[in-house]
């Protein structure tokens, strides 16, 4: 953290001239570790913050002016607005994230009184699928949070996050991103339901063991057909089951109850879709029971259950997802892996022996260049805390 906050000071004094105090804040990424695709489907998530993610050096302006430099994105250069004009502005590019929040604010009725000089930097590799634009919006809710003293808690502030990136980028993203980023624990995943925003925490305690990402580098361009293709399948699968019986959701259901009403499905497929929704959900829930009772092998064998049921059931691993998955499953070392995220590309996670990471990591990655022809990249993460003031700098 010394390095992280050493390069954006000395970035922050070449840009601006600015004698106000200059304070640190950090919002982390995120990895689902269990229930996919359950969330439109009213069952539960998992997802864990991690102990990476957007980092930003604020100091306060005397006037409106907003001055932003992202150290990622380095050929835009300073970003400038006032807080009083914060309409989107194609190009303000990255900083249109941090703006709708912003205005999502001042439309809560929070009163933007003065601007902000600030660096960003962000430590989530781009394009992963480990929720960095959650992260951005969640950490610039943080930062106005403190500033206009507004006391809203996480869980408001991820809501406004997701607002902003619904209403002012344009992304119909649920609330999962925005709530792991606001309201993570170290060493703890949650248990969310997506739809009331009930939640606990579950311990992880995975000492010997390490989470790691494995991007697969294949770009996923099939992911928002396929999202809306198979939104359609389950909302038909829904509407057949609710013929017969009083759900709202495929979440409300067992597994057992699915197979007793299989009859009312004619196509196979919307019975599959169906099949996985019910599964995951109940999924997740043992997956809860196994870290409350420290069994990271039962945890291990749910989250390979979760990969075969999203690649043959909900069809949407694709072949790179599951050449890294497969390669993960043959080492001694990994006792889980799975897809992670909306699939046809991005991440896996995978739950390692820490004695067994560097053997892991070579032996997957060289596995999976033969297999697909790309390289994969590696990330060794911790359960982290959420968004906050790393209050230990102040300059």
């Amino acid at each position: 953290m010394q390095d992280i906050s050493n390069k954006l000071t000395k970035q922050f004094n070449q840009l601006f001239t600015n004698d106000n105090v200059k304070r640190l804040f950090f919002a982390p990424g995120r990895v689902n570790l269990i229930g996919e695709h359950t969330d439109y489907n009213g069952g539960n998530v998992f997802p864990c913050a991690l102990d990476i993610g957007t980092y930003a050096l604020v100091a306060a302006r005397n006037d409106g002016l907003c001055r932003f430099y992202s150290l990622n994105f380095p050929a835009q250069g300073v970003i400038e607005f006032e807080v009083s004009n914060l309409e989107f502005n194609t190009a303000h590019n990255w900083a249109n994230y941090p703006k709708g929040v912003m205005l999502e604010f001042s439309k809560k009725g929070a009163t933007l009184s003065h601007g902000f000089d600030m660096i960003f930097y962000g430590n989530i590799p781009n394009g992963a699928g480990l929720s960095s634009s959650a992260s951005i919006e969640v950490l610039m809710g943080t930062i106005l949070n403190d500033y206009l003293k507004t006391a809203y808690d996480p869980v408001k502030i991820a809501l406004i996050g997701q607002a902003a990136e619904n209403k002012y980028i344009g992304v119909g993203c649920g609330i999962m991103d925005q709530f792991a980023s606001a309201m993570g624990r170290e060493n703890h995943a949650i248990l969310l339901d997506c739809n009331s925003l009930n939640y606990q925490y579950a311990p992880l305690n995975i000492a010997g063991y390490k989470l790691v990402i494995a991007n697969s580098n294949k770009q996923r361009s099939l992911a928002d057909s396929k999202y809306n293709e198979r939104l359609g399948e389950c909302r038909e699968a829904l509407k057949l089951l609710q013929s017969r019986l009083k759900i709202n959701a495929l979440g409300e259901l067992s597994v057992e109850t699915l197979e007793q009403n299989q009859d009312l499905f004619t196509n196979q497929t919307i019975y599959q879709r169906a099949r996985h929704a019910v599964a995951e959900n109940q999924r997740t829930l043992a997956a809860v029971v196994a870290l409350h009772n420290n069994d990271l092998v039962k945890f291990g064998e749910l989250m390979k259950q979760s990969h075969i049921s999203l690649r043959d059931d909900y069809a949407v691993t694709g072949k790179e997802l599951d050449a890294l998955v497969t390669a993960a499953w043959q080492h001694s070392g990994c006792i889980g892996a799975r897809m992670t995220g909306a699939g046809f590309g991005g991440c896996t996670v995978n739950l390692v022996k820490a004695d067994s990471i560097e053997d892991f990591i070579t032996q997957i990655a060289t596995e999976y260049q033969k297999q697909t022809n790309l390289i994969a990249e590696f990330y060794v993460v911790s359960p982290g805390d959420g968004a906050r003031e790393l209050k230990e700098f102040r300059a």
